[in-house]
C-alpha cells in the first residue's frame, strides 16, 4: 500500500469514529462507545433496534449484508430521516454519516 492510501485510510477512519461518536451522543449515549471495537455494534443496534445483541447476526456472511441495510434504514428512521436519507446512508455513508452526526436532527427512538 502506498503512504497515500494509508493516510486516507486513517482519515476515514477518524472521520466515521468521530461522526459514531457524534450520534451516540445525540442518543443520549457514551462517545467512547464508538472506539471500542464490538461494543460499538451493540450500541448502534440498541439505538436502532431497541436491542443491541442483533448485532451478532452480523457475523453471520451473507446475512449481515441485510442486517447492515435494516440498520442504516432504522438509523435514519431513528433521527426523523426520509427515504432519501436511507438511501444515502447505505450508498454513500462517508457523506451522510457526517450529515446525521452534525445535523440539528435528534434522536426519536427505535422504530418498529
Amino acid at each position: 500500500m502506498s503512504p497515500a492510501s494509508n493516510t486516507f485510510s486513517i482519515i476515514f477512519l477518524i472521520l466515521m469514529i468521530v461522526c459514531t461518536a457524534k450520534v451516540f451522543i445525540k442518543a443520549g449515549k457514551p462517545w467512547w462507545a464508538a472506539i471500542i471495537p464490538f461494543y460499538n455494534a451493540y450500541t448502534m443496534f440498541q439505538i436502532t433496534f431497541g436491542n443491541g445483541w442483533m448485532f451478532l447476526l452480523e457475523l453471520i456472511p451473507i446475512v449481515n449484508i441485510v442486517i447492515t441495510i435494516m440498520l442504516d434504514i432504522r438509523l435514519a428512521k431513528a433521527f426523523g430521516k426520509g427515504a432519501g436519507f436511507m438511501v444515502g446512508l447505505i450508498l454513500l455513508p462517508i457523506i451522510f454519516m457526517p450529515i446525521l452526526a452534525f445535523d440539528s436532527s435528534s434522536y426519536l427512538g427505535p422504530r418498529k
